[in-house]
């Protein structure tokens, strides 16, 4: 069973900025905004949704099929993949272009400023969801404009169940998008911020989108995640982390567990759980892929988080 994972691939440049950016950004000042943030901590890692969400479905021991645009500058990344079990049949490199660029600087409250350039991401619509064989569900992530649309509607054309999970894409669509979107899906992932932009956005509550689908699901950061179905809202509690080290990328651990929990049957309680302490192992590390365990770590590690085995 193979899930095929739509989205971003893309290096990530993360910084750590060693104070908060409430101190240094002036609330009747920001019409002339000119702040420069000094960071003593920089890294290159390999990220991107689609990226990072194959690699953590690999590590629960699914098996993510990868679709994606990338530039010339992959190499590094492909071999990467390539060590990890990623397969890059369905991975399209793009000439003349970059691979997507995020540029990500973090400070001490854990708040994000984030610059990206999509590069060879905007070629997304090149790749056909019909070219993959074998996949049984799908999930549409941040990705070009034009491929997110097209990937959805091929999946729903195709009776492909997909989660969509619009992430950092979102302010590319407008409320006629979002619910087409909505209505093509089988299942909608959303942060809370994002949650409270599509509910401005389409005029809908989530009991009133998550009547358009099989569950819709909202995270809310360390105070666990929310799963609403046609006929109720599952409260799933936060697994507890052993540190706090990094949170990039904890959203895209986070859907790996829930296209884990899919794969393999699980109800919305144990789905859940699985997708809360893949964030939670995510936190602990720096960077989006760089964190690892044995399949028998993460189920002793679930027993001891929810007081019973997986």
């Amino acid at each position: 069973m193979s899930a095929l994972i739509c989205g971003s691939i893309a290096y990530d440049t993360i910084m750590l900025f060693h104070d908060k950016f409430k101190n240094h950004i002036l609330p009747d000042k920001v019409h002339i905004l000119n702040v420069s943030f000094l960071v003593a901590n920089m890294r290159r890692e390999f990220g991107g949704c689609a990226g990072n969400i194959a690699y953590n479905l690999k590590l629960l021991g699914g098996e993510p099929t990868l679709m994606g645009t990338v530039g010339a500058d992959f190499g590094p990344y492909a071999e990467w993949l390539g060590r990890c079990g990623v397969g890059l049949e369905h991975v399209k490199v793009i000439d003349n272009t970059y691979t997507a660029q995020a540029f990500i600087t973090t400070d001490m409250d854990d708040n994000q400023i984030t610059a990206f350039h999509p590069g060879a991401m905007n070629f997304s619509h090149e790749n056909q969801i019909e070219n993959a064989t074998g996949v049984t569900l799908g999930i549409v992530s941040p990705d070009g404009r034009d491929g997110m649309l097209q990937h959805a509607a091929q999946f729903a054309e195709a009776g492909a169940p997909f989660i969509f999970d619009p992430g950092q894409g979102m302010p590319m669509f407008d409320g006629d998008d979002l619910m087409k979107f909505v209505e093509q899906a089988t299942w909608v992932t959303l942060n809370d911020y994002e949650a409270q932009l599509m509910q401005e956005r389409t005029g809908k509550s989530p009991h009133e989108l998550a009547e358009h689908v099989d569950a819709l699901i909202i995270t809310l950061g360390g105070e666990g995640s929310h799963i609403y179905t046609a006929n109720k809202r599952i409260d799933i509690p936060c697994a507890a982390p052993r540190a706090v080290a990094d949170p990039t990328g904890c959203g895209d651990a986070y859907r790996a567990g829930l296209l884990y929990g899919l794969m393999n049957g699980m109800d919305w309680e144990t789905t859940g759980r699985v997708a809360s302490l893949m964030g939670a192992i995510k936190i602990e590390h720096h960077g989006t892929q760089n964190h690892r365990f044995e399949r028998e770590e993460f189920y002793a590690r679930f027993k001891d988080s929810f007081g019973y085995h997986l």
